[in-house]
């Protein structure tokens, strides 16, 4: 990091000393087109950035992510000061409050006026720095990254209270009038989601994902977190990471070229051959606004591209991500679940799963100074340990191990085998929520609490219930052998052997009681009534059995 320190101090030599207006810039707001950044003189303006090792010692994160965070703080610190923003980079192993009330104690020039901060998006963050606002050290200005407000989402409620992302959506195109004429919307309807289900065959082909070079500021990032941190998960691929303003201005040109003009019709689609399709990689850039959901919306809608691709993108975009944002903070992470009987369990089994990185010795959260470490709703089962399959131990299930192997070579799956094969085994082998969760959340890139949580809790696992999706999403293995070609390079046949169908009939029947009533699930459970009891019987047995190899580490032999 000498590098980086001396390129600073360079910069901070001409700084001057004028009174500037100080804002705390947290690692998911690397922008200057959003908030005082964006509109005061550079010159007028100086920012904190804190680079602490106690974040990256509160979970195993992929070294990608790592890589990802610590070189874009870099690179935006010094692209800052080059505008002629006074930088203060800090760099420690204390929480964000110690750093930031030490800066303030020992630096003039953040004496005085309170520090500002746009309000972090992640929970944990605002939780971790409410001392500093408490004391009236740190003011919060609003987010300016959002694209909706807190009132759209909760006019959009279902008379029960429910969250649905199609009602949010919809009000949200209607007001913002993205997609519409006239009142309606373009097509004669809200989602073209049923048109983009198609599976891929090898045309047309998938593009090459963008190589970026690495300069000595990144090459810096990649020597520390191997020598600091190397005990992290995950393979170091520093040619695969946007660093610097102008890689994320590559990424998004290869998206618009090479992804959206195919994306929404494969956007289901899974292969053994390409870990992306046509999915753009933008949504670690877009969650720490190297690149601006406003803007890339906006330049999406002027794109010449096919409507279900076009609003396949805005629904990712507008739709999902925005939806849960704000139920994230609506429920305060899960926390608060009215809705539910028996909202939370009282235990998360083994250490969350993070014993199954055998680097270092993780500790559970608890024993960290952190008892509040995640919600922990399990409405169907409070669930087992992440088995090691998902941290790279052979399964010998050809889907799951190649989405689990790309994770951690990449810190990238795309959302579909997030849900349908990582979410979908984990749940259909009562895999516990928050363990699963806690999984998401360290190996992915683009993993934010106000997303993982959401996206796991919520919809990937059911583990709240009907609060914000209809159903369980869970599926046999006609699913994947129809949208995937992972059944090709399989030890069993899915016509055959395949044990996914026995376990989704195995789940259906352990949860029959709490998933009956369910509307969304009439038909398989009318299936399920029909299959005979030496069916059911067997199916319970090979859950128990591939629950028991699996926990193992074993490769399933049936």
């Amino acid at each position: 990091m000498e590098l980086f320190l001396s390129r600073l101090a360079a910069y901070r030599e001409r700084e001057g000393s004028q009174r500037r207006r100080w804002l705390f810039v947290p690692y998911d707001q690397l922008s200057d087109q959003m908030g005082p950044l964006s509109r005061e003189e550079p010159q007028s303006m100086g920012i904190v950035l804190v680079e602490t090792l106690w974040k990256a010692a509160r979970r195993p994160y992929h070294k990608q992510k790592l890589a990802l965070i610590l070189s874009n703080m870099r690179h935006f610190a010094l692209e800052q000061a080059a505008r002629g923003v006074a930088v203060r980079y800090l760099m420690g192993k204390a929480p964000y409050p110690t750093m930031l009330e030490a800066a303030m104690a020992e630096d003039a020039a953040l004496r005085g006026d309170a520090l500002e901060v746009m309000e972090p998006a992640e929970r944990e963050l605002r939780v971790a720095l409410q001392p500093l606002v408490d004391a009236g050290k740190l003011r919060i200005l609003p987010h300016e990254g959002w694209l909706s407000s807190s009132q759209q989402f909760r006019e959009s409620l279902s008379s029960e209270g429910r969250y649905r992302m199609d009602a949010f959506y919809r009000r949200v195109r209607r007001d913002t009038g993205y997609l519409m004429e006239r009142g309606k919307p373009l097509g004669g309807k809200f989602s073209f989601d049923t048109e983009n289900r198609k599976p891929w065959h090898g045309e047309p082909p998938a593009p090459e994902l963008p190589v970026f070079l690495v300069d000595p500021i990144t090459q810096e990032v990649g020597d520390f977190l191997l020598t600091k941190l190397a005990h992290h998960p995950g393979t170091l691929d520093l040619t695969a990471l946007p660093q610097r303003r102008e890689d994320a201005e590559t990424l998004w040109t290869w998206a618009k070229a090479r992804c959206l003009p195919m994306f929404g019709p494969y956007e289901d689609a899974m292969s053994m051959s390409s870990t992306n399709l046509f999915h753009t990689r933008l949504s670690s850039l877009i969650n720490i606004h190297r690149l601006l959901p406003k803007r890339i919306l906006e330049e999406v809608l002027d794109l010449s591209l096919p409507l279900a691709s076009k609003e396949g993108f805005v629904r990712q975009i507008l739709g999902w991500r925005e939806f849960v944002r704000h139920v994230h903070r609506e429920t305060d992470g899960f926390r608060r679940l009215p809705h539910m009987e028996r909202p939370l369990c009282a235990n998360v089994p083994g250490d969350g799963g993070y014993a199954g990185w055998s680097g270092k010795d993780w500790r559970r959260r608890d024993a960290m100074n952190d008892p509040d470490g995640g919600a922990i709703p399990a409405f169907l089962s409070e669930g087992r340990p992440i088995p090691p399959a998902f941290w790279g131990k052979a399964s010998g299930l050809a889907c799951l191990d190649q989405v689990v192997s790309s994770v951690w070579e990449e810190g990238y799956s795309h959302h579909i085998t997030r849900l349908m094969v990582l979410s979908n085994l984990a749940t259909l082998l009562d895999v516990s929520p928050r363990a699963l969760t806690d999984w998401f959340w360290v190996a992915y890139t683009d993993a934010y609490d106000w997303v993982v949580e959401p996206n796991v809790l919520g919809m990937g696992t059911y583990a709240v219930g009907d609060l914000m999706t209809t159903k369980p999403y869970v599926s046999g293995t006609p699913y994947l052998q129809k949208m995937s070609d992972y059944c090709k390079a399989c030890r069993f046949d899915p016509k055959k052997d395949c044990p996914i169908s026995s376990l989704y009939w195995a789940f259906l029947a352990r949860h029959q009681e709490k998933l009956s009533e369910n509307i969304r699930l009439k038909m398989p459970m009318a299936s399920l009534r029909k299959r005979s009891d030496e069916k059911k019987q067997q199916d319970a047995a090979l859950f128990a059995k591939i629950s028991e190899q699996l926990a193992m580490g074993e490769v399933l032999s049936l």
